[in-house]
């Protein structure tokens, strides 16, 4: 096996016997980073690879119609192929295109964008892929790692050391790392600092996740806490978090079996961007390459002409909206999150220009009957769904922005919308996560006659964290208006939380694309439209 290839894909739970290895030609990458090539009728896919290489790789799953596979040892590699920064490249889940320059990263992904919305959306876009690069490393305000025990003990369970990290790639297998450059100075020293005091069993042993978020000046942090089970005196736990990361301004120590949170601060920090300061609370979505935030608002911001009406749909914590309100006499921003719409709240509050609706976007659709000069839409992964897209068309905006986290299920809303008139004229690939696979674009278009502007931006890592605020946004909210000691309040709010999953999971596997991997990594795709 060749060195650096003896991660994903060899999981000693593949013990079926598979064909012999081998040799093939990589054609192209494709969505989700791996390689595409071909072998006796068969498509391979093959991860950590590039274009050209004509390499030996070892099949791990076998299907009538494609092989998965790992490399086995490169035969002839290409010219263009360095070393990768991380020595957990492979192994940890994260990156996918640490073995490729940043440079020709930009270009894989922008071919990517092409086919994409090709593949998907039947869309052919001839024109240029405009890029919007980021620093290659230390961009990540966000990050979210995992507490495991490193080797069990038979003999003595409780005398094993925890370790953190991350996933293995397809796997729940702990990699716990020593370094990680994708991240912020701050998050990594503080990475650095909790292995150490896990190391040393200075941290409970049911602690089972840590989710830290950075401010712009990578001075202060939130750090949310996951447990198994509370331990005795939570209080201390908390102080022993602050005496281990001086740094830290909010602390939410989490127990989502017992339906328990304690929370040691105020709940939230303040990030600094182009001239305003966003309140960021625990359950709260923010975009996590701090080289590209602000850039990414001004693209999708800045291009618009002033007008009466804008809609900011998925609005988060209000990243589009406070720049907005002052080119509108009025914006409408939308969230259904509860705890990022308090946040939003408060990012606005004092400008009479935004109003602020905590609701989900189809609702706010069936009732809005005025028609927009500019909608910024901003979902999750699933995209938008059909019958809100098919009530936001009925409105007929001026111009729609479309900033999507997810290329194939941008690709099936761009499809509707050109269904309805409406053509792309620009499209962006803002690189929001460097050494991962983008999964954001900025595309610009017009239906007809008119002009269409738009922007995409990619994120990286992990469960996307607007996904992961949804879980608890009614727990969330108990705990920011002063309720989060209320068992009975928190396990009511719990519920709540079930059965919206339950209903989002069910709505998106009924219009989600078929062909998705699984997801590791963010991405954001901004567009704006022409009016019919």
């Amino acid at each position: 096996m060749a060195p650096g290839f003896a991660g994903r894909g060899s999981s000693a739970r593949l013990t079926k016997r598979f064909m012999a290895a081998i040799e093939i030609k990589i054609e192209k990458l494709i969505y989700g980073g791996e390689g595409l090539a071909h072998h006796n009728g068969a498509t391979v896919f093959v991860p950590f690879v590039l274009p050209g290489e004509r390499i030996r790789a070892a099949p791990v799953e076998e299907k009538k119609k494609f092989i998965r596979a790992r490399v086995e040892s490169l035969l002839e590699p290409s010219p263009t192929r360095v070393a990768p920064r991380c020595p957990h490249f492979t192994v940890c889940g994260g990156c996918d295109y640490q073995h490729i320059p940043y440079e020709a990263q930009l270009t894989y992904k922008s071919e990517i964008l092409r086919e994409t919305l090709r593949r998907l959306g039947r869309i052919e876009w001839p024109g240029a892929v405009a890029t919007h690069a980021s620093p290659p490393w230390s961009y990540r305000n966000r990050a979210q790692w995992k507490v495991r025990p490193l080797e069990a003990d038979g003999a003595n369970p409780e005398k094993t050391k925890l370790g953190i990290g991350y996933f293995r790639a397809n796997s729940t297998a702990l990699c716990a790392v020593e370094d990680c450059s994708i991240l912020s100075p701050l998050l990594l020293k503080t990475l650095l600092t909790l292995r150490d005091a896990l190391a040393a069993g200075t941290l409970p042993r049911q602690l089972r996740e840590i989710e830290a978020f950075s401010d712009a000046a990578d001075s202060k942090l939130l750090l949310t806490a996951t447990f198994a089970g509370f331990p005795s005196r939570i209080a201390e736990v908390a102080e022993k978090f602050r005496a281990i990361v001086p740094e830290v301004g909010s602390v939410l120590l989490h127990d989502p079996s017992h339906e328990r949170m304690e929370l040691s601060g105020p709940g939230f920090i303040t990030y600094k961007a182009d001239g305003f300061g966003y309140r960021v609370g625990h359950f709260s979505f923010f975009q996590v390459n701090k080289f590209l935030l602000e850039e990414l608002a001004r693209e999708v911001v800045d291009r618009e002409e002033s007008g009466k009406l804008a809609l900011d749909l998925f609005a988060g914590v209000g990243l589009f909206s406070a720049p907005l309100a002052k080119r509108f006499e009025h914006v409408i921003a939308v969230e259904a999150n509860p705890a990022a719409a308090r946040d939003l709240e408060a990012n606005v509050a004092g400008n009479g220009a935004v109003e602020v609706r905590t609701s989900e976007v189809e609702r706010f659709l069936d009732r809005c009957k005025d028609k927009p000069d500019l909608v910024v839409l901003d979902p999750p992964r699933a995209g938008m769904e059909p019958a809100a897209l098919a009530k936001l068309v009925r409105l007929a905006p001026a111009r729609i922005t479309y900033v999507s986290c997810e290329p194939p299920t941008l690709a099936r809303d761009l499809a509707v919308l050109r269904e309805k008139g409406y053509d792309i004229s620009e499209v962006h690939l803002a690189s929001e996560a460097p050494s991962v696979m983008d999964r954001g674009r900025f595309c610009n278009g017009h239906r007809i006659c008119n002009s269409m502007a738009g922007v995409a931006e990619a994120v990286g890592s992990g469960r996307s964290s607007r996904d992961r605020s949804r879980r608890s946004n009614r727990m969330a909210e108990s705990l920011g208006n002063g309720l989060g000691d209320s068992a009975a309040c928190l396990a009511r709010c719990r519920r709540i939380c079930h059965e919206r999953r339950a209903r989002r999971r069910s709505r998106q596997s009924r219009h989600a694309p078929d062909c998705r991997r699984p997801h590791r990594h963010k991405r954001a795709v901004t567009l704006a439209w022409a009016p019919p």
